[in-house]
């Protein structure tokens, strides 16, 4: 199944009115929008997957519609999914959008490690 295009419509719409620089990368069977190199939210089937500051993953999952991010069978502290229910208004969207963005640059990035480079050949040419 894919992604809900309506929500990340909405999330696009938050970051540019925020004047938000971010990326988009489709990833995990969703779409990752991705603010300074670092993952910060995404939308998974029809709900919002946000990353947040772990010291506020507690009382996030008090919020309507917040559940751990889960999927390994491990919940991942620090990313939570909001579904539809906690996030129908424009308000409830953008505080979910703005605790994300508080937390994206203290949050680590998870860049892709560069390939090794190539060998060289340790034969000469004949001379």
């Amino acid at each position: 199944m894919g992604y809900d295009e309506q929500l990340a419509a909405r999330v696009r719409s938050g970051f540019i009115k925020a004047r938000v620089c971010f990326e988009e990368k489709r990833m995990m069977g969703g779409l990752c929008f991705i603010v300074d190199g670092k993952m910060c939210v995404g939308v998974e089937k029809e709900r919002l997957m946000a990353r947040i500051d772990p010291a506020a993953y507690t009382d996030a999952l008090k919020r309507k519609g917040c559940v751990p991010m889960d999927f390994t069978g491990r919940p991942m502290r620090g990313f939570v999914f909001i579904n539809p229910e906690g996030i129908e208004s424009a308000a409830e969207l953008e505080k979910w959008l703005s605790l994300a963005l508080e937390f994206n640059p203290r949050a680590k990035s998870s860049k892709a490690k560069s390939p090794p480079s190539p060998a060289r050949s340790s034969t000469s040419s004949p001379t």
